[in-house]
């Protein structure tokens, strides 16, 4: 079935966005919004916003072959797909196991076929609707919905209180623990990350991820509600794009806080791209992730477009790299996605054995965070972020959690991986307590 899009003018500002955020979320169960937050120095960016709203089919995956299964749902559909692909598919791709505590329990994948609303620019929304879905298959229809919907002020906030997985003195055992592994030679480089969690809490959302994303604007934001659990996403961190023949992977690894003044700001960009420690964690990343991206690539074809390239955000600088490559012909996109999941920022280096490390040091199960959130369009191009800066939440169980989390290497001081941890999450502790954001 072919789509049915048309174009409408909307009015300039948030009001819209907001409108149709808290419509789609009054009348589908099944929604995934995706904002740039206009971010001028993403070039592989295609829009500023889309909201893909669930209405059709949609694949859980099979349980032993998830990318297989999306390969097939893919090839069945060839249409837009949004969806999410959970750390935990690991033990899909490598002789790995799962079995930490895992409070949100969201499925290791999911993708749908939606009504999609694209805003290229703020002044417009492009609607694109699936024949055979009743109402739902006229876009004038969909936006005459959006268009009266009285959309209300977010509800004021409940308290609840956050804990740590981990305490502060296990987290300095434990990355002591991990620096005696490097010194043993079984890993270079292992991200290792903690979870903060709240019981018995009650949130709205939509609200968090309202708040979190002006707290913490990023070119990888994400709202996603599947059911009766949810995503808020705040990520600065694309991990891997399909545009024709190229393949783009963005990893980060290199993290500075904010200057209060833009004398000390500057300074600490300076510092941050000179730091060798940073440098040395970046460099071992990107040659893990030229290493993911050759196993399907055009010989000769992997090359650094960027070299520990420093980017500003409201909350760090990041040090950023850029790796691409052009895919073979006879390659499905899905194997593209297959040889270079988890990312290597998420995950260490070699990234087997991280992985393996992972389970024995980390307390909780990651699930969907350093997974990945995307869409992939008819024509098998794709573009995913990293699942990083984001609060995950489970309704029906009252559970919300979030994690932080950094690199360990021989130079790691375990003091300063704690504050940097504490550092990335300041922004989702912020939203979900709805108190100011201390500098």
């Amino acid at each position: 079935m072919e789509r049915v899009s048309e174009r409408f003018a909307t009015p300039t500002g948030p009001h819209f966005i907001m409108k149709m955020l808290q419509w789609g979320q009054r009348h589908f169960s099944t929604c995934c919004f995706l904002n740039s937050n206009e971010y001028s120095h993403d070039t592989y960016n295609n829009f500023n916003q889309v909201l893909a709203l669930g209405v059709a089919r949609q694949s859980f995956g099979n349980g032993t072959d998830d990318l297989t299964e999306l390969k097939a749902f893919s090839q069945e559909h060839r249409d837009w797909l949004f969806g999410f692909l959970s750390y935990d598919l690991k033990n899909q791709l490598e002789k790995l196991e799962s079995n930490n505590y895992d409070g949100v329990q969201m499925p290791l994948m999911h993708f749908f076929r939606p009504v999609i609303l694209i805003f290229p620019h703020e002044d417009h929304v492009q609607i694109s609707c699936l024949p055979g879905f009743g109402k739902y298959s006229d876009p004038a229809f969909v936006f005459h919905e959006i268009d009266c919907f009285s959309w209300s002020l977010p509800p004021a906030f409940a308290p609840f209180e956050m804990q740590q997985m981990v305490p502060r003195e296990r987290y300095l055992h434990q990355v002591g623990n991990i620096r005696q592994n490097i010194q043993l030679g079984y890993i270079y480089e292992m991200n290792y990350c903690v979870e903060f969690f709240a019981e018995e809490a009650r949130i709205d959302p939509l609200s968090v991820y309202e708040r979190l994303n002006s707290l913490s604007p990023t070119p990888f934001s994400c709202y996603y509600q599947l059911g009766d659990k949810y995503l808020m996403c705040a990520s600065p961190e694309r991990f891997l794009r399909k545009q024709g023949e190229k393949v783009i992977s963005q990893p980060i690894k290199g993290t500075a806080r904010r200057g209060k003044t833009p004398e000390a700001d500057a300074l600490l960009k300076k510092q941050l791209f000179e730091d060798p420690k940073e440098r040395s964690e970046n460099v071992m990343i990107v040659d893990l992730v030229r290493n993911d991206l050759s196993h399907n690539a055009q010989k000769g074809s992997v090359q650094v477009e960027e070299l520990f390239g420093i980017y500003s955000f409201s909350q760090v600088h990041q040090m950023i790299s850029t790796v691409v490559s052009k895919l073979r012909p006879e390659v499905h996109f899905t194997d593209a996605i297959r040889h270079a999941f988890p990312m290597g920022s998420m995950t260490g280096a070699p990234k087997v054995q991280a992985m393996k490390l992972i389970e024995q040091y980390e307390d909780s199960r990651r699930g969907l965070y350093s997974g990945a959130v995307g869409y992939i369009t008819p024509e098998g191009d794709f573009d995913f972020n990293v699942v990083i800066r984001s609060v995950l939440y489970n309704q029906a169980a009252k559970y919300l959690s979030y994690m932080a989390g950094s690199a360990i290497t021989i130079g790691s001081i375990p003091e300063r991986e704690y504050e940097e941890c504490l550092l990335k999450a300041k922004a989702m502790q912020a939203a979900v307590s709805g108190s100011p954001l201390i500098a």
